[in-house]
């Protein structure tokens, strides 16, 4: 005589915590993903943030001659002045015109998949890339930028961020296009895309 297994039903499982909690872990992920999408629209378009802004009077030239549209180096002054252990490494760098495409579409890439919720894995791993090598392009000792301390700085915060706000949003994502992405076919088979 066959025996047959009784068929498991399963509930949804809510995660735990407030939601409150997860509310404020998805808007935490959707800052560091608009730091980066910000970044790249100002150096694309020039919208006055830190491109196309004149420093002493304060006037803003939206579209000028300083911006990625315009055929400017985005990579260049930035590694330019780098500092500490890997100074030369990334002043080289700076000196080569094909860099500005892969920063300019990291930015872009990064900040549309963490504001949006979704690709958020692929994210984690290219901000996390991204982030490290701000960080040490202008590391300590000897850092152009001033710092409250020479070791810790947002670039290493933005990492722990977003790794945090990306593992645990695999459970559930409060704000965003998450929940949608992961029920996509290709997403359940390719589970990285996440």
């Amino acid at each position: 005589m066959a025996t047959t297994e009784p068929t498991r039903t399963t509930a949804v499982e809510r995660p735990a915590g407030s939601r409150a909690g997860w509310i404020l872990l998805s808007l935490a992920r959707i800052a560091v993903g608009w730091i980066f999408l910000w970044t790249f629209l100002d150096k694309t378009f020039g919208l006055g943030f830190s491109t196309c802004r004149d420093t002493e009077s304060g006037a803003v030239d939206v579209g000028c001659d300083a911006t990625w549209a315009s055929g400017a180096r985005m990579t260049e002054g930035y590694l330019g002045s780098s500092s500490g252990p890997l100074a030369d490494f990334y002043a080289g760098l700076g000196e080569q015109a094909w860099t500005d495409w892969p920063y300019m579409i990291g930015l872009l890439g990064i900040g549309l998949a963490l504001v949006l919720g979704i690709g958020t894995r692929v994210a984690m791993w290219a901000a996390a890339l991204m982030l490290a090598m701000m960080y040490t392009s202008h590391a300590w000792p000897g850092a152009v930028y001033p710092q409250q301390n020479p070791f810790v700085d947002e670039h290493i915060v933005y990492i722990l961020v977003v790794f945090a706000a990306v593992l645990l949003e695999v459970r559930y994502q409060a704000i965003g296009l998450g929940e949608w992405w992961k029920r996509l076919g290709a997403v359940q088979k390719n589970r990285w895309l996440i």
